[in-house]
C-alpha cells in the first residue's frame, strides 16, 4: 500500500512538473515570437507585398545574439527532462541537432519579423574563426582532463595508430566516395577536405551507452583516447587540404598550392608546433595552480578554475591564430599535462571537474543545435534552388553506411596488431569501437567553419554544390 502511494505520488509529481515545464517553454516561445513595435510591423507588411522568395533586409541588434544560446539552453532543459525520464535510450546531442534542424526549417519557412528569426540568422552567419575559438578549446580540454593517466599512457601506442594512420586512411576513402560516387564533380582537394571533416570522432555520442552497459575501463580509454587524438590529426589534414582547395578557387589572398613535400612540412609544423605550445602552456598552468595552492581559501579555488579555463583558451588562440600551428593539438597536450601532473595542486578537484562538465554541456548543446540550425537552412535554400532532391538523401544515407563500413575494414585490418600491444583488445571491443566512431562536436565545428567561410567570402550561392571554382 505504501509503495503504491509513493509510486502514485511520484507519478503525480512528475506529471505536474512536466506540465509546468511545457507551459514554461510555450510561454517562452510565445514571447520570443511576439511581434515588434509598429515600425517592425509595417516593415513586415511591406515585405509581405513583395514577391515570394524575396526578403527585406533586417537590421539585427547585437544584443539579440544573446537570445539564441539562452533560448536553446532552455529548450535543452526540456529535452533533457524528456530523455532522462521517458526516452533515456536516445542520445541528447543527436536530439539537439534534430531540434536545431527543426528550428532552422521553421525560421526559413515561417515568421520572419521575430526575435527568434533575427537571432537565428545572426548565429547562422557566425564568424568561422570565432566559432572554432569559442567551442573547441573547452570541449577538447575537458576530454583531456577526463583521461585515466595509467590506462592512457599504456594504450598510447594503440591510440596513435587509431588517430593518425587510420584517420588518413578514412579521409582518403571518404574522399574517393566524394570524387567517384557523388555526382557533384568535386575536385580531389575538396573531397579530401570533406573527408577530414568526417574523420574526427566524438566519445560523447556513446558515453551514456558505455556507462549503461558497464563497459570495461580499457574500452572507455580506447574510445575516448582515440577521439582526443584524432581530433588533432583530422584538423591538421583539414588545414592542409582546405588550403589546397582555396587555392583552386583562385581567390586572391586565400589558399596555397601545397605539394607533397610542403604538405609533410606543414603537417609537422602544425603537429609538432602545436604540441610545443601545449607543453609551454601546460607547464604555465601547473605553475599557476602551484602558487594558488591554498586549500582553505574558497576564493582561490574559484580562481584556480578561472586560471585553467582562461589559459586553455589563450593556449588555443596563440597556437592557432598567432603561431599558425594546431590549436587543437596544443589544447590536447596542455590538458593531458594538467591531468597527469596537476591533480595534487588543485585545491578543489570536484569544483574543477564539475565546472568542465557544465562547460561541456553548454557548449555541446549550443554547437549541436547550431549544426542542425545551419543544416535546416541549407535544406530549405537548396530545395528552393532545385539543388536538393530525393536522390541527394539517398547519397547521404549511402555515405553514412559507407563510413561505418570503412571504419570496420580499417579496425579489423589492424586488429592483429592492436590485439598484442598496449592494453590489448578483443573482437567484441573492436566491434564496439567501430560503432563508437560516431561523428560529433569537432566535425560539426569544422563543417560550420567551412560554411561560414564560404558565406564570408561570397561563395554561398555560386558554389552551393561545389561543382568547381
Amino acid at each position: 500500500m505504501t509503495s503504491a502511494i509513493l509510486s502514485q505520488t511520484t507519478m503525480t509529481r512528475r506529471s505536474t512538473s512536466f506540465f509546468w515545464l511545457v507551459v514554461w517553454v510555450l510561454l517562452l516561445a510565445r514571447c520570443s515570437f511576439a511581434e515588434q513595435d509598429e515600425e517592425t510591423h509595417s516593415s513586415g507588411n511591406s515585405t509581405g507585398a513583395a514577391e515570394e522568395g524575396n526578403y527585406h533586409e533586417e537590421e539585427i541588434e547585437p544584443a539579440e545574439a544573446v537570445l539564441y544560446p539562452s533560448f536553446i539552453l532552455t529548450l535543452g532543459i526540456f529535452i533533457f527532462y524528456l530523455l532522462s525520464r521517458y526516452l533515456h535510450f536516445l542520445p541528447y546531442t543527436a536530439i539537439m541537432f534534430i531540434l536545431g534542424t527543426l528550428i532552422g526549417l521553421g525560421v526559413s519557412l515561417g515568421v520572419r519579423d521575430s526575435h527568434i528569426h533575427r537571432t537565428v540568422v545572426d548565429w547562422q552567419n557566425i564568424n568561422s574563426e570565432v566559432l572554432l575559438l569559442v567551442f573547441l578549446p573547452g570541449l577538447i580540454f575537458k576530454d583531456a582532463l577526463g583521461q585515466n593517466v595509467h590506462l592512457f599512457w599504456t594504450a598510447l601506442g594503440q591510440m596513435l595508430i587509431f588517430a593518425f594512420p587510420l584517420v588518413l586512411a578514412g579521409t582518403v576513402l571518404t574522399a574517393l566516395v566524394g570524387v567517384y560516387v557523388f555526382p557533384y564533380g568535386w575536385s580531389f582537394n575538396l573531397a579530401m577536405t570533406f573527408g577530414s571533416i568526417l574523420s574526427a570522432t566524438d566519445p560523447v555520442a556513446v558515453a551514456a551507452l558505455l556507462e549503461e552497459v558497464g563497459a570495461p575501463p580499457r574500452l572507455k580509454t580506447h574510445i575516448a583516447g582515440e577521439s582526443l587524438l584524432n581530433d588533432g590529426s583530422a584538423i591538421v589534414f583539414f588545414a592542409i587540404f582546405s588550403e589546397k582547395f582555396y587555392h583552386e578557387l583562385g581567390i586572391p589572398g586565400f589558399g596555397e598550392d601545397v605539394d607533397f613535400a610542403e604538405g609533410v612540412k606543414l603537417f609537422c609544423q602544425k603537429a609538432i608546433g602545436g604540441a610545443a605550445f601545449g607543453i609551454i602552456f601546460g607547464l604555465a598552468i601547473l605553475y599557476v595552480l602551484y602558487i594558488l595552492d591554498r586549500r582553505f581559501s574558497k576564493e582561490e579555488n574559484v580562481v584556480q578554475v578561472t586560471a585553467v579555463v582562461s589559459m586553455a583558451y589563450l593556449n588555443y588562440y596563440v597556437a592557432d591564430f598567432i603561431a599558425k600551428t594546431s590549436g587543437v593539438i596544443a589544447t590536447v597536450v596542455a590538458g593531458l599535462i594538467v591531468r597527469f601532473a596537476a591533480r595534487a595542486s588543485i585545491n578543489d578537484i570536484h569544483l574543477m571537474d564539475d565546472f568542465f562538465v557544465l562547460l561541456e554541456h553548454i557548449l555541446n548543446t549550443i554547437l549541436f543545435s547550431l549544426g542542425g540550425l545551419v543544416w535546416g537552412g541549407v535544406i530549405v535554400k537548396n530545395h528552393r534552388d532545385g539543388f536538393w532532391t530525393g536522390r541527394d538523401w539517398g547519397y547521404l544515407i549511402a555515405l553514412y553506411i559507407l563510413l561505418h563500413v570503412f571504419r570496420a575494414v580499417m579496425f579489423f585490418a589492424i586488429y592483429p596488431i592492436t590485439k598484442h600491444i598496449g592494453l590489448s583488445t578483443n573482437f567484441a571491443e573492436t566491434t564496439f569501437q567501430v560503432y563508437g566512431g560516431l561523428r560529433g562536436a569537432v566535425g560539426i565545428a569544422l563543417a560550420l567553419y567551412y560554411s561560414s567561410w564560404l558565406v564570408t567570402n561570397g561563395l554561398k550561392d555560386s558554389n552551393v554544390r561545389f561543382n568547381g571554382p
